[in-house]
């Protein structure tokens, strides 16, 4: 077991950064050894991944070396080098999450299709849905897409429709009323009442 390194002062690792930046080799090693430790728990906590902080605390130094020239001491080193650690983290949780899965399966194409979605609508549903929500009267239309579809709040879709947020809470209310039935009795689009309120 490595015994433990005595702390050092963020005075100190900032001097010898500076140092580091205009060349200094042995500053360099006294930074690193310096440091190292803090860097090493960081991005294990920040990762929480224990077998991955070994290579991220190297790509960590890796990187500040190549930035170290322009270190201008304006932070500590000790914060400089755990901001860089913190962008090193974040960049390997960045590509963990796009690089594909593996799985332990001889037939992966059927472990693929097992896992996609299920009960979702298909395309000649979204087009009977459509169809519904264009037969609405379109004040309530209007309203339903603002906050249903597009995804405004009722007080910026009353902005939008020039009419109090408790008129766009209504007509949202009755679409969802009008569109609910419909799909329940499976009849033909809703139509529009006549001298109905919007």
């Amino acid at each position: 077991m490595t015994p433990a390194l005595p702390t050092v002062t963020d005075e100190t690792v900032t001097a010898w950064a500076l140092a580091a930046a205009a060349g200094d080799d042995e500053a360099v090693d006294r930074l690193v050894r310096a440091l190292q430790r803090d860097v090493r728990r960081y991005v294990a906590y920040l990762a929480d991944d224990a077998q991955a902080a070994d290579d991220l605390t190297q790509d960590t130094f890796l990187r500040a070396l190549t930035a170290l020239p322009r270190f201008e001491g304006r932070s500590s080193a000790r914060v400089w080098l755990l901001s860089i650690a913190r962008r090193a983290v974040v960049d390997s949780l960045r590509r963990a999450a796009c690089r594909p899965r593996t799985a332990c399966t001889d037939d992966w194409q059927a472990a693929a299709e097992r896992a996609q979605p299920t009960g979702l609508p298909g395309f000649d549903e979204g087009v009977a849905l459509w169809e519904l929500v264009d037969s609405l009267p379109g004040e309530r239309r209007e309203a339903f897409v603002l906050t249903q579809l597009l995804g405004l709040p009722y007080a910026e879709a009353a902005e939008v429709s020039r009419c109090p947020v408790g008129t766009v809470r209504s007509r949202v209310s009755r679409a969802r009323t009008a569109l609910a039935a419909c799909v329940a009795d499976e009849t033909a689009p809703v139509q529009p009442l006549k001298g109905a309120a919007a």
